[in-house]
């Protein structure tokens, strides 16, 4: 398989129609990578589906926010991979590639399956000074498994792998919509380790001023550390996201899911990834969208941060 096979081919069609990536503050980027995941395959054209799906936000101000990222954001396209090859040669090229976008710019990283996380948190830590980072977990699973149906890392490994190599702080990891089913050693892995869970069943029929509460748990135990933020778009219920590989009803709704964007924009934030949108399993673009809008919503918090 050529270097590059599954990058992005048109150009002209960026996130948000922003320029390509000079030196604009923001940037985001393709990870076109879906060589693990154990259910159904077609990550690694989640980029270009965001992409497309982001043009119907139009010349992007945010209802909420009130400004528009696009005049400080750039769009690097995708990666090149070599989808091919062994994980560990595929996270060691993200990691790198990742390495050098950090250098230059606030990124938002749009896969491909959750695997390619641990590169970006790998990336994050080292440039942040090395001290293990807070993490916000958006997803129905905890990928906190200890092996992956018998490989030792995957889609289903990665939270895990972070904590025990101290890329994050245990007691500083935030869990959100988890509710698949697995053993419960996986399943409370990070609140045992001192971290936080709330999941699918905890906010049923929450919304709003509603989740008043649980917002202001997370800020609290976040407050002043850098914080990565990571989101499976399967943390949806599948009536809000069919268009993904591993689907589990019980979820998320879209507007939970903008109300702790919004709510928690005044964190530290230092990165995100929007992961495991499948297009070939969406219908009418519902996925996309809003994976499309999670990220703008990011961007526009953080740019109105920036600008307050």
């Amino acid at each position: 398989m050529a270097l590059g096979q599954f990058a992005y081919a048109n150009n002209s069609n960026r996130f948000l129609a922003c320029a390509p990536l000079a030196e604009q503050p923001y940037a985001v980027c393709g990870i076109p990578f879906d060589g693990v995941v154990t259910n159904r395959p077609g990550a690694r054209f989640g980029p270009q589906a965001i992409r497309a799906a982001s043009l119907m936000l139009c010349d992007g101000i945010h209802p909420v926010f009130d400004v528009s990222p696009l005049e400080h954001l750039g769009d690097a396209l995708d990666m090149r991979l070599p989808n091919a090859s062994p994980l560990p040669e595929v996270r060691a090229h993200i990691e790198r590639q990742a390495s050098e976008l950090m250098a230059r710019h606030h990124c938002v990283f749009l896969g491909g399956d959750h695997s390619v996380t641990l590169s970006l948190l790998r990336a994050a830590k080292a440039r942040h000074g090395g001290e293990p980072l807070a993490l916000v977990h958006f997803d129905a699973h905890c990928d906190t498994w200890s092996d992956h149906f018998g490989e030792p890392s995957g889609h289903g490994t990665w939270t895990y792998e972070a904590i025990q190599e101290g890329l994050v702080s245990a007691a500083h990891t935030v869990q959100i919509g988890t509710r698949s089913s697995g053993e419960r050693a996986a399943r409370d892995y990070v609140a045992d380790q001192g971290g936080q869970i709330f999941t699918a069943r905890d906010l049923r029929g929450l919304d709003g001023s509603a989740l008043r509460p649980v917002v202001t748990a997370i800020r609290e135990r976040l407050a002043g550390r850098p914080v990565y933020l990571t989101l499976d778009i399967d943390v949806l219920d599948p009536a809000f996201a069919p268009g993904t590989g591993t689907p589990e009803p019980g979820g998320l709704t879209s507007s939970q899911v903008l109300t702790f964007l919004e709510e928690l924009a005044t964190l530290n934030w230092i990165g995100m990834d929007c992961v495991e949108v499948a297009p070939a399993y969406d219908h009418a673009e519902l996925t996309s969208n809003a994976a499309a809008c999670f990220v703008w919503t990011y961007l526009a918090g953080r740019v109105a941060r920036a600008e307050a």
